[in-house]
């Protein structure tokens, strides 16, 4: 019994080595399900550290596509990515830039909330020695700003104006026409270059009584919208009209982003605009926002501008890259962008004028939007 109990057991040990070794020899197996990832694929995914990105909100459609281009392109590099939104609550922001100071990123790329809140912990970085990249809305009031990526800013206004212009006939001497004037976040530094830009096509047909502000609102501080708040531009649309276009109509609108026409229109359509003998004004966007450029292919928005956030992307991961990698990022504008500490060095990117006419163009054919999501 002794004999046969140890030749038993000799076998269920060779069958169990067996076993183990059949186990070991499938987990190399690329097409079985427990397939372990190959080396190269392990160090693909974040081998160079963590790039924290901070976004203001993603109740703007082109701040969720933002955070979304640039997690794709800097995994493509071999970074990981810690990407949060603050939701336009600055202490949020600032909560979750300090985490990701905490957790060991290797750069920081912040869209702030507002653009002079973020000094203290931006020293934290400084501190740290994690470099700091401003995206699309210039940092301000603190030393420790890389660089910067963004648009041209003053020509997003300059389009949006001279499209007003074009439309109403005014270099044809048409003329006069009713125009109130919008504006964005005091509390964001492109809110400024936009309306400067706009204004200097707009204030001399304004000064020379070719355009009427009815409402004698025409600085700034009078027309900015806090937050870009779609729901607080339609509130002052409101008393713009009930105070003022009673028994005249309102024939244009400047406004500096999709978001804020969106409120705007509809305050319009509240009280008849968008009839026959009651046509919706001439109004200008920004963004290509979906439900904007479906409002533009209604007839009802009149343009946009486009700023291709995926190029923008692409050109704050490549100014990442270089620093972290001992090279030179690429600028093209070492001059504009005084933060109130230092000038800033920046690239910028081309914004487009986009209307009925051209998106297919410009948002169709570069793949931007397919048809089928415009219908």
């Amino acid at each position: 019994m002794k004999k046969y109990s140890l030749i038993a057991l000799t076998l269920a040990f060779m069958l169990l080595l067996a076993a183990c070794g059949s186990n070991n020899g499938n987990n190399g197996n690329s097409g079985g399900n427990n397939a372990q990832p190959s080396e190269s694929s392990q160090s693909a995914a974040g081998e160079k550290g963590t790039i924290g990105i901070a976004m203001p909100t993603k109740s703007s459609e082109r701040w969720v596509n933002d955070g979304a281009n640039m997690v794709k392109e800097f995994e493509a590099l071999g970074y990981k990515t810690d990407l949060q939104y603050g939701e336009d609550v600055i202490e949020n922001q600032v909560s979750q830039i300090e985490n990701m100071i905490t957790k060991g990123v290797k750069l920081l790329v912040i869209a702030s909330i507002d653009g002079e809140s973020l000094t203290e912990v931006l020293q934290k970085a400084a501190d740290a020695n994690i470099p700091v990249i401003a995206y699309d809305r210039l940092i301000k009031k603190s030393e420790h700003v890389s660089y910067y990526a963004t648009f041209d800013n003053f020509k997003v206004g300059v389009l949006q104006a001279s499209y007003i212009e074009e439309k109403l006939g005014l270099k044809d001497g048409k003329g006069p026409f009713n125009i109130e004037l919008f504006a964005g976040s005091p509390d964001d530094n492109n809110a400024y270059f936009f309306f400067d830009g706009a204004m200097s096509v707009l204030k001399p047909y304004i000064d020379s009584g070719k355009l009427v502000v009815k409402s004698g609102q025409t600085k700034f501080d009078q027309v900015a919208t806090l937050r870009w708040d779609g729901g607080v531009a339609q509130s002052r649309m409101d008393n713009l009209l009930s105070a003022n276009y009673t028994s005249a109509n309102l024939d244009a609108v400047l406004s500096p982003y999709d978001g804020i026409t969106i409120g705007i229109l509809s305050s319009l359509k509240g009280v008849g605009y968008g009839s026959a003998d009651k046509p919706l004004p001439v109004t200008s966007g920004q963004d290509a926002e979906l439900a904007s450029v479906k409002s533009i292919l209604a007839d009802e928005q009149t343009s946009t501008i486009f700023k291709d956030t995926r190029e923008l992307a692409k050109v704050a991961v490549k100014m990442a890259d270089a620093v972290l990698t001992g090279g030179t990022p690429e600028v093209n504008d070492e001059k504009t962008y005084d933060n109130g500490a230092k000038v800033v060095p920046s690239y910028l990117l081309v914004p487009v004028s986009v209307d009925k006419a051209n998106y297919k163009e410009v948002l169709v054919d570069s793949g931007y939007f397919t048809e089928d999501q415009l219908k």
